[in-house]
């Protein structure tokens, strides 16, 4: 099967494609369409859930999304983060995103690798006594707030932003060869948007594990998987699945 047309569940890249030897060596179309789109709980939404930011003393974020969320929601319900509120982050790149809401050097920020045990040991014994806010999307329990169940933090988690699907009824689904998934969500807009779908001939590209686990509950395949130790990105996945044809 001649692999032509590709189908990337994300916005189409701003500052270059890592996608340009894909194209260039196999001819290939890529179009890049979202599956989903992420916003903000409304005031009214957040005060259901009867969280009370000022109760905690240090807020987790794990996005740059459920930042813009909490101090959007916090403006609104007319709150005032003091100056003592501590930030956990995990990443850098998450943690230099809060410049955008706060004066970065005047506020205890701290960052991980990019993985939910790297926040835990952030905190250790020197910050085990701070009462934590787990800003998440969508659900309360994630991996994050098992990971600090596990670790007996105390915490709460509240939800910040939800996702909420796009409308494809403009995309023929069944034209693609390929189609990529980074998220459970991009899954859960599929079947919800092409309720009759089936795999047939379409091949599934996933990056993540829980991406992976996702697709596996939905009955469906993938052929090409990411990040692994050879490919740590999907454009390098797809290739190595090309040059296997």
């Amino acid at each position: 099967m001649k692999i032509k047309n590709i189908l990337i569940s994300q916005p189409e890249p701003t500052n270059g494609s890592p996608y340009s030897e894909l194209i260039s060596k196999y001819k290939v179309n890529i179009n890049f369409i979202p599956f989903f789109k992420v916003e903000p709980l409304t005031a009214r939404e957040f005060r259901l859930q009867k969280i009370s930011i000022l109760d905690y003393t240090a807020v987790v974020f794990t996005s740059r999304n459920s930042i813009d969320a909490f101090f959007k929601i916090s403006e609104e319900i007319r709150i005032v983060i003091p100056e003592t509120m501590k930030y956990f982050c995990i990443s850098e790149a998450v943690a230099l995103y809060l410049q955008k809401h706060i004066v970065y050097r005047k506020r205890k920020i701290f960052f991980g690798n990019g993985t939910n045990p790297s926040i835990v040991e952030l905190i250790g014994v020197k910050h085990k006594n701070e009462n934590f806010l787990i800003a998440a999307a969508d659900s309360c329990k994630t991996d994050l707030h098992k990971t600090f169940v596990k670790a007996k933090i105390k915490h709460s988690s509240a939800v910040f932003v939800k996702t909420v699907n796009s409308n494809l009824s403009s995309v023929n689904i069944d034209t693609y060869d390929i189609i990529v998934f980074y998220s459970p969500s991009d899954i859960k807009s599929l079947l919800e948007n092409f309720p009759e779908f089936k795999q047939n001939m379409v091949k599934f590209a996933t990056f993540g594990t829980t991406t992976l686990k996702a697709l596996k509950a939905a009955k469906l395949t993938a052929d090409v998987v990411a990040p692994t130790p050879e490919v740590p990105s999907i454009a390098k996945a797809l290739l190595n699945y090309l040059e296997q044809k």
